[in-house]
């Protein structure tokens, strides 16, 4: 499975979006009334629980909630590896 697939399990479990169908191209802040400021913390413990990563408050911005790219990039980057060429 890749990143941005995880992500996207992530993304259906934490923000109760059951079978919604999301891809990279899924704009998230402003376009997911289920992402409020509450949504966007336990969202982040949900990914740092999945992925074994760690994400300091100064990390956090709203470019990296635009979309299910943005996201799926960020944790990306914070594993070490690179963007995915096929998400």
């Amino acid at each position: 499975m890749s990143t941005t697939e995880t992500v996207c399990d992530v993304l259906r479990t934490t923000l109760g979006l059951g079978r919604a169908p999301l891809d990279a191209d899924t704009a998230l802040l402003g376009s997911l009334p289920e992402l409020d400021s509450m949504a966007v913390v336990a969202l982040l413990l949900a990914l740092e629980q999945r992925f074994g990563i760690a994400v300091d408050d100064d990390e956090i911005s709203a470019r990296h909630f635009a979309s299910v790219g943005t996201l799926s990039a960020f944790v990306q980057a914070k594993l070490g590896r690179g963007p995915e060429l096929h998400a």
